[in-house]
């Protein structure tokens, strides 16, 4: 008897072609890797099933030797413990996202972007002990930054963003008392973001996770020593402004990263992303940089041992 077949899914929840690989290895400074976890950050809806171990063959074929895997929910936190210590290419870095923080502080409102926030059992636990696992989690030797943190605009509403600018402040303490890395989520908070750095002092070593902002908000950056990293809307059509942005860094504080499972480069944009996508947007920027490519994989490299350390 034939096998049943499986569900039928449209060519935008599968996965698209391997890349061509890179000319030298390269980190992936932001990813959401599937944890196989209810409610898994790391997996698309609907998208046809990949296990990490693929997805991680598939990375080392094309030369995305390293990466930073992103907790940004208690649920997700010893998960991604669990995956790094399994796998020395993985660190982890560690935070309550943006969206999640207003969730744990009791607020329910409807934001611009008009949909309700998806309330969980975990968000009974309240900010400040949410923000103390997160540090409790930050002991362990396989955590090499505070993040992503930051504020997100498009989402939180008036009441919202108040419980964000007080998560975003415990995070950037937490980074700087263990020395931390911090990687920033920004969404529509260019200037808001920038004050309460300014404010409270920023780490060390500062990354803008997926940099959205315009040159005026590379210059900032450049002024600051804080870097860039840059994922797949650098390689968008609509992007003019954000890979001006990109050729207003200094190289020495550029980073690449998916921050899969979404924001897949072009021309596989509106499918499901993958740490082995990265290549896609490397390609894009050594492009936009009018740089050699080995050379650019070099520099990044170069870029993320002095945020994260060796791995």
């Amino acid at each position: 008897m034939a096998a049943p077949a499986g569900p039928k899914r449209s060519k935008r929840d599968t996965w698209p072609e391997l890349p061509e690989p890179l000319p030298g290895p390269v980190t992936d400074n932001h990813t959401h890797l599937p944890l196989g976890t209810p409610d898994d950050p790391g997996v698309r809806p609907g998208t046809e099933p990949m296990t990490l171990a693929q997805h991680l063959s598939r990375a080392e074929g094309v030369g995305v030797t390293r990466m930073v895997h992103v907790a940004c929910d208690i649920d997700s936190l010893q998960p991604s413990l669990a995956l790094a210590e399994a796998h020395p290419q993985v660190v982890v870095a560690a935070a309550i996202h943006p969206n999640e923080a207003p969730l744990h502080a009791g607020v329910r409102e409807v934001g611009p972007d008009g949909l309700p926030p998806p309330v969980r059992p975990r968000h009974s636990v309240a900010l400040d002990e949410a923000v103390a696992r997160v540090a409790q989690a930050a002991s362990h030797e396989r955590v090499r930054a505070i993040g992503e943190t930051g504020l997100d605009f498009f989402r939180g509403g008036e009441e919202a963003r108040g419980q964000q600018r007080e998560s975003f402040r415990a995070h950037i303490a937490l980074a700087k008392e263990l020395d931390l890395p911090l990687q920033i989520h920004d969404r529509e908070a260019h200037r808001d973001v920038v004050e309460v750095l300014l404010r409270d002092g920023a780490p060390r070593r500062t990354v803008f996770h997926c940099f959205s902002g315009d040159t005026e908000l590379a210059r900032i950056c450049a002024e600051q020593g804080w870097y860039a990293s840059f994922g797949g809307p650098v390689t968008f059509a609509s992007s003019d402004e954000l890979r001006r942005a990109l050729r207003a860094m200094p190289r020495s504080l550029l980073l690449a990263e998916t921050d899969a499972p979404y924001l897949t480069p072009r021309p596989f944009r509106g499918r499901p992303n993958a740490v082995w996508l990265l290549p896609l947007t490397v390609r894009e920027m050594a492009a936009e940089l009018e740089m050699d490519l080995g050379e650019l994989c070099t520099q990044l490299a170069a870029n993320t041992e002095s945020v994260y350390g060796p791995w």
